[in-house]
């Protein structure tokens, strides 16, 4: 199957100031290590990104330091239950690298990455160039009071629809265990 597997941050990403979209956002309460943030979100965002997923176009993966509470913005977005990066809360600090290893999980398993980040993403460098050098990443990292715009998901659209770049990955699940042993979380 030459299915991407979409590495999905939050905060800047879905979660934005002015998401815009040509409609009013939506607003909405999560809790995160048991306090309450406020979360607005451009409601077309979430239609798009959900028919992607039920379409079984992409494999979505949280990959946030929303991960340890991603069941509180399933419930806020109303999406099934994701695959997380990992499992254990994990600190600002240490965000960035965790979501490196798990993008370079992806790739090490065969599969072709989207990974869309308001901070993480590289959009330069050695980093930048080696993740995107086979053809195989999608790197989007969307302005963070903006978050992902239509222009990003037909990006998203395209990439997933070309199948002349080969997928060569193992079941999801070895990716997961591959960015959870890096990361040492043991759950």
């Amino acid at each position: 199957m030459n299915r991407p597997v979409w590495l999905l941050d939050v905060d800047g990403v879905l979660n934005a100031t002015r998401p815009g979209w040509s409609a009013a956002p939506r607003n909405g309460t999560a809790y995160g290590g048991g306090y309450p943030y406020r979360l607005r979100w451009a409601p077309a965002l979430i239609t798009r990104i959900r028919a992607l997923h039920e379409a079984g176009s992409v494999t979505l993966r949280w990959c946030s330091t929303w991960c340890a509470d991603a069941g509180q913005l399933e419930r806020l977005f109303a999406l099934p239950r994701l695959e997380r990066a990992w499992t254990d809360p994990i600190s600002h600090s240490a965000a960035p690298a965790a979501k490196l290893a798990a993008a370079h999980a992806v790739l090490d398993q065969g599969h072709r990455l989207i990974w869309t980040d308001d901070d993480a993403v590289p959009t330069s460098g050695p980093v930048h160039d080696e993740l995107v050098t086979t053809g195989r990443a999608l790197l989007i990292a969307p302005l963070a009071n903006r978050g992902l715009q239509p222009e990003h998901l037909d990006t998203i659209e395209a990439f997933v629809s070309d199948t002349n770049v080969p997928d060569t990955g193992r079941a999801g699940a070895d990716a997961i265990e591959t960015a959870r042993r890096l990361l040492g979380d043991t759950a």
